[in-house]
């Protein structure tokens, strides 16, 4: 198993934030990374996201919420075809640290006989999604 992790400092409530993230139809408004989301933030609910790496052309995915804790955590399972040939287990955790701060964990587990060769190929890139995400989740929470 393969991970790629990020964190980031944001100066607003657990709850805020966690709205923003979860509100997939406001996405376009903020996300350079995944600029296009339906569904719910809801335990065995399926996603539909459009994933912008840099370089690359858009790819839509369909994952399946795993877990989602308001102000806590969410995560979801996407692959690449079928499963076990590339497949992600994204997550974001809420780690406050106050009552108006909190620590944005994203990252994801990549997991399949694939992974070597596709980390090679975007790994880098989507690390610099993941980060691009954060920040501008960063600015929209602090400037709303």
């Amino acid at each position: 198993m393969k991970n790629i992790q990020t964190e980031i400092i944001i100066n607003a409530s657990a709850e805020k934030v966690w709205n923003i993230l979860t509100d997939f139809a406001k996405y376009h408004e903020w996300n350079p990374f995944i600029k296009n989301s339906k569904g719910e933030a809801r335990v065995g609910a399926t996603l539909e996201n459009s994933m912008h790496l840099e370089g690359q052309k858009p790819q839509i995915f369909k994952p399946k919420v795993l877990e989602a804790r308001p102000n806590q955590s969410f995560r979801w399972l996407g692959s690449l075809f079928i499963k076990g040939l590339f497949d992600g287990e994204h997550y974001f955790r809420l780690e406050p640290l106050n009552e108006n701060q909190v620590k944005l964990i994203h990252g994801e587990n990549f997991s399949g006989i694939l992974v070597g060769m596709i980390l090679k190929m975007v790994g880098e890139a989507t690390k610099q999604g993941f980060v691009k995400m954060n920040e501008a989740l960063k600015a929209r929470a602090e400037n709303k």
